[in-house]
Formats: C-alpha cells, structure tokens, sequence
C-alpha cells in the first residue's frame, strides 16, 4: 500500500488535515506546537483508491533545539519511505525559515511533492497565500483543514502518484517479522533459513528494504517478510521511532500474521504498542516473540509467568495472544514461535458453520441479554460469519444502533471462549435483520 506522508513545521494543522483525511478524530487537536503525541497513522480511501496516511507530527519531541533537526530527519525519512509527500505551511504565519528549509529538502527529491497552503478561509488570505508559489512547486493548494475547502482538489492531485495495488492472494501463509530496531529480526530470519541473509550488526536500524524469504523444511511453507537489507551509514536516524514505525507498515499491509519482536531486556516499549495496535487495526494475526529471554538477569524473582503477564497487561485490552520467550543466538524456541504463527494464521482463517454460530450463542445470548434501549428490547435473531479475509461477525438485529460497546465486548469474550482466534482481531458489527 501506498505511503502517503503530511510534513511540515508544527502547528500548521498536520493533525487536522490528517483526521479530515482518515475519516476520523484520531489526532489530539491543540494550539500548542509539537502536541501531536500518537504515531499517527490511519488508512484513507478517495476515487476508489487506498492509501496509508503518516502524520510526522507525532514523532517530534517538544524542544526547541530539537525541533529543526527533528523536523528534517522527519522530512529525509519521508522522501526514503513515503510514495507521495504532502508539504503543509500556514499562510496565517506567512513564510518562515524553517518553511524554506522543508522546501529546500524536498526540491531535491525526485518523489512527488503535493505543497496544501493552510488556513486560508477567507478572501484576503487568498490573496495573501499567493506568496507560497515562490516555493516552486507546481502542485500548489490552497485549503482550510479545519471547514474542509480545497481538500477535495487536493485529494485529486495526491491519488493521481498513488497506484492501486492488488491484494495478491497467496495460497501460503505471508508472515511478517516486525519490532523495534535491534529486537532481533534479521537474526531471527537468519537462524530460520540456516544462512546469513541479513547483515547483522549492533547499529540499530541497519535493515533496509523488506525481503521476502521463502521457507519450506520440515512440512513448514510460509513467507517471511523482513524488513531487511542494509542503510547507508549516513542515514542511520536519530529518529528511529518514526523510521522503524514507517518500516514496519508495509510489511504488516502484506502479511496475514505479524511476529512481534520485543527485546526482553527493555521490555514493551511504547513503539513496540504503536506497531502492535497497527496489525490489530489492519486484522492481522499476531503473536508475541520475547526475544533473547537468556540475558534477562534475575530470574528468581522475575519469572516468564511474571513476565507474560507484565506484557499482556501492556496490550490489553486485546490480550488473546500466543507469548512465547526465546533466544535467537542460543537458538531457543525458534520453531516454537513458528508453530505459534502458523496456528494463528489458521484461527485467522476459521470459518464456523452458520448453524454452529447460532447454536453457541444463542444460548450465550439467552443467559445474558442485550440491555434494552429507552425502554425498547433489543432482539438479536442470528448470527453469520462474513465471507472476509478475517474473523468478522455480524449480528441482525432490530435496533444495531442501540447494541452497547460492553454487550459487544461480552459477544466477543463468547466467541473466543467457544471458537479458537487466539492471535487475531475480531470484528463485530450489529446490522438491521
């Protein structure tokens, strides 16, 4: 799937144009530069056509001597991983320094580079926006984040770099390999494939490209895809956070199970939740890999029972998940966190019968009914399994509207209780019979 890429200075209205563009009010609003604190990413859609939206703001800490410098790792990450960089500026504030400075940057790249001149909303910032054409781009906008004018236009331009990429089906399973920088993921990938397919060094971020790996021994066939290669020693970011979350993106858009890498002796960190909470977003599988588990000191008193459930508690609420602790160099539980993805992508492709369905949880049903809305008792008649690449429920009934977050969550903990989807996102959506 195609990157799409908002950079610019703070608060130029990144985080609203972004929220205009996912649909959704995903992004903390506020006046206050560099307020944006999420790894902003989420998925758009305009003329048929998908796209992912990165919103760099998320990834710059509130400092003033790091701001600039963040701001152009940002901008270089970008140009090396998005398809389509969208430049914000603020004609409210006029041209600044750091505005040229973006510029300067981006002229140099041979990406596409769409400039959406902000906050112009009325006649006189018409006028006044002019200005920015001195940039020398020739996709200029201009446009209002927040009423929405002019975005329309600049959909149109953004989609015209963006290809449609047909989901391949694959008949084997495609299992992405993701984690922070120096979890372990190629070291993994090599001990799998019994050759050093990766270059493995002790710099953080030194992998480069995915690479898909074939893997047939021992009645086993899958893909791995590894975010893998090498990276120029000058690129080498201080800004890792927003590099390996970009990284990781493309890989989990092709896999069917992501294996996420955490580094037992940090712990989960909060890259490691923004990785984990894109594979739930997009219905991966997922499984939990507590990589070189031999160096966590003081065992006694910091058992894996202990552990585990330190790391569920992190990823809760969605807490059905395979944990499994292993030491790629001392080649420990390898292949167990291999049976782990492989029964996950099976739970991920669980179809149960119709009647099946029914005849669990109506009786789930029965015992615990949906609490009734304004005095109206809502009736659920049955229930079905769409006919989609992952587990997703639908429920007729005759007021879906009024169905309760907290009786959702109970069908949920119903069907995991009875059905095995260990591993992988649920959906569940309430429809009229």
């Amino acid at each position: 799937m195609d990157i799409v890429a908002i950079v610019g200075r703070p608060n130029v209205g990144k985080s609203t144009l972004f929220n205009r563009l996912i649909g959704e009010k995903q992004s903390i609003v506020d006046d206050m530069s560099g307020v944006t604190r999420d790894r902003q990413y989420g998925q758009s859609n305009w003329n048929g056509k998908e796209f992912a939206v990165v919103d760099t703001g998320g990834f710059v800490r509130n400092s003033d001597d790091v701001f600039e410098a963040a701001i152009r790792d940002q901008v270089e990450i970008a140009i090396d991983e998005a398809t389509v960089i969208l430049f914000m500026v603020d004609v409210s504030t006029g041209l600044t320094d750091l505005d040229e400075q973006v510029a300067r940057m981006l002229r140099k790249t041979k990406k596409p580079v769409v400039l959406a001149v902000n906050k112009v909303d009325n006649h006189q910032r018409q006028l006044e926006a002019n200005e920015f054409w001195s940039l020398g781009f020739e996709e200029t906008f201009f446009l209002s984040s927040v009423t929405g004018s002019g975005t329309g236009d600049l959909l149109d331009a953004v989609v015209e770099h963006v290809q449609n990429h047909e989901e391949e089906e694959s008949s084997i399973p495609q299992f992405a390999i993701v984690g922070q920088p120096n979890a372990g993921k190629s070291s993994f990938v090599n001990a799998l494939l019994g050759e050093e397919r990766n270059i493995v060094t002790d710099i953080a971020g030194t992998t480069r490209d995915s690479i898909n790996s074939y893997y047939n021994k021992f009645g086993k066939e899958f893909n791995l895809i590894d975010t893998a290669g090498i990276r120029k020693k000058n690129k080498v970011y201080e800004n890792l956070e927003f590099y390996s979350v970009m990284r990781a993106i493309r890989a989990i858009e092709k896999a069917d199970v992501c294996v996420l890498l955490i580094d037992a002796t940090d712990g989960v960190e909060s890259q490691d939740l923004a990785i984990f909470r894109i594979a739930q977003k997009r219905n991966k599988g997922i499984v939990i890999a507590i990589n070189k588990w031999d160096l966590v000191q003081d065992k006694e008193t910091n058992t894996a029972r202990d552990y585990e459930e330190k790391v569920r508690k992190r990823f809760a609420p969605f807490s059905d998940l395979p944990v499994v602790f292993m030491s790629v160099t001392e080649k420990q539980r390898i292949m167990k966190t291999v049976d782990e993805a492989l029964r996950v992508y099976e739970n991920r492709t669980r179809r149960i019968p119709t009647s099946r369905l029914n005849e669990v949880l109506q009786k789930s049903m029965e015992r615990y009914r949906p609490p009734s809305y304004r005095g109206r008792e809502i009736k659920i008649k049955y229930v079905t399994q769409l006919p989609i690449a992952y587990p997703a429920f639908a429920f007729y009934c005759n007021h879906p509207q009024h169905v309760k977050e907290s009786y959702k969550n109970y069908l949920e903990n119903q069907i995991r209780e009875h059905f095995d989807f260990t591993g992988v996102p649920i959906s569940i959506f309430f429809r009229q019979k």
